[in-house]
C-alpha cells in the first residue's frame, strides 16, 4: 500500500534525531531552540518532547552515533590481533568507513566545544579513541614497521586531522569511494611514516 501524496510518515526518533543533528550542526548546539527544532521538523514543542526528556538527550543521541561505532572498532578482532602496522590499516580504514557512512554524526561530533556535560564526555570519548590508537602507532615503530623517530601521539593526532577534514569536501555517492578514500590516506600516512 503507498502513501497518498500530502501524507507524511509517522515521526520516529531517528527522523527527530537527523533533522536536529543537522540543525545543531548548522546552528551549533548552544545557538539551538526547541522553536528551530520545532520548524525543521514541523513537529510542535509537544510533539518533539513526545520522543525526548530535552534538547541535551537528542545531543547525546547524536553524538553516540559516531562515537558507539567508533570506539567500537578498537575492540574488533582485527584491532586487537596481529602486526600493529595491520592493526593501524584497520583503524584507519574503518575511521573513514564511519565518517563517510555517518558523515552528519561525525560533523556533529567534532564541532563539539565542552560546553555541556555531554560534550565533555564526547571529547572524553574521542581522547580516549586516540589514545588507543597512539598506542597502536608506538607499537608499530617499536616492532620496526614505522621509523623510530614518529612520535606516536602526533602522528595519531595528524592521522584524524587529515581523515577528520574529509567532512569539509566529501559527500557520499559521488567521487572517490570511501575504499578509494581510505587506499589514498593509507598511502600517503604509511609513505611517509613506514621504516625503510
Amino acid at each position: 500500500m503507498s502513501v497518498s501524496a500530502g501524507v507524511r510518515e509517522p515521526y520516529t526518533l531517528q527522523r527527530l534525531l537527523d533533522v536536529a543533528v543537522q540543525v545543531f550542526t548548522e546552528r551549533g548546539y548552544d545557538g539551538t531552540s526547541f522553536q528551530h527544532l520545532s520548524q525543521a521538523s514541523g513537529l510542535s514543542k509537544s510533539s518533539i518532547y513526545h520522543h525526548i526528556e530535552g534538547k541535551e538527550q537528542l545531543l547525546r543521541l547524536g553524538l553516540e552515533q559516531a562515537l558507539d561505532p567508533l570506539m567500537a572498532t578498537i575492540t574488533e578482532a582485527e584491532a586487537l590481533g596481529g602486526p600493529a602496522i595491520g592493526r593501524l590499516e584497520h583503524l584507519v580504514r574503518r575511521n573513514i568507513e564511519i565518517l563517510t557512512e555517518r558523515l552528519p554524526y561525525v560533523t556533529l561530533l567534532l564541532n563539539v566545544h565542552g560546553n555541556t556535560e555531554t560534550e565533555r564526555w564526547a571529547l572524553e570519548q574521542r581522547r580516549a579513541y586516540n589514545k588507543a590508537v597512539a598506542a597502536v602507532v608506538q607499537e608499530a615503530v617499536d616492532e620496526g614497521s614505522l621509523r623510530a623517530d614518529v612520535d606516536a601521539k602526533t602522528t595519531a593526532r595528524l592521522v584524524f586531522g587529515m581523515i577528520n577534514s574529509v567532512r569539509e569536501w566529501y559527500r557520499p555517492g559521488r567521487g572517490t569511494s570511501p575504499e578509494k578514500l581510505a587506499d589514498q590516506v593509507l598511502g600517503l600516512l604509511l609513505d611517509g611514516i613506514r621504516a625503510g
